[in-house]
């Protein structure tokens, strides 16, 4: 009887364990988000979004202020169109400008929003025109190699040595 109340108990124990790295496992992923705050949802479309991903974070001063709900492609004007939703209790001038960026070199991309100077508040169904792509690192990479090369090639005619040109 004994023996048998330990492993109920024991059994027990492990599945809250369990239960606990699910849990955490979800919330590090973005992919479980417990959020009873009241939202306002607004769009913004860039050229290029990178890895940005759905339920990515929205952050103005390295704070969360939203998240990403919807990712779409707008086939009349060849941009992606990012629906967000942003919390209620943060209000944001109509002219704000929003980017897409990198959490260190390699991390998750986000949205950041910089805040503008306008009088009027963004609200339900507001579009953000004023946005910044995010920066591809394999653009920048093949960039920086082309034009190193490109530079290289000249700099080495100019250091010939004289008598190897007779």
């Amino acid at each position: 009887m004994e023996r048998s109340k330990n492993d109920i108990w024991v059994g027990l124990f492990v599945l809250a364990g369990l239960a606990a790295l699910v849990f955490l496992a979800l919330q590090s992923a973005n992919l479980l988000s417990i959020n009873m705050q009241s939202t306002y949802r607004v769009t913004a479309r860039f050229d290029n979004i990178g890895g940005l991903k759905p339920k990515a974070a929205v952050r103005s001063a390295g704070v969360v202020v939203g998240r990403v709900a919807v990712i779409g492609f707008d086939d009349q004007r060849y941009q992606a169109s990012v629906a967000l939703d942003m919390d209620a209790r943060y209000k944001f001038p109509k002219d704000s400008s929003m980017s897409i960026l990198t959490s260190g070199l390699l991390g998750e991309q986000y949205i950041g929003v910089l805040p503008g100077a306008d009088e009027k508040f963004l609200a339900t169904g507001d579009s953000v025109t004023s946005t910044q792509s995010a920066v591809v690192l394999e653009n920048l990479i093949g960039q920086f190699l082309y034009n190193s090369a490109a530079s290289g090639g000249g700099k080495e005619k100019e250091n010939e040595d004289p008598a190897k040109k007779k």
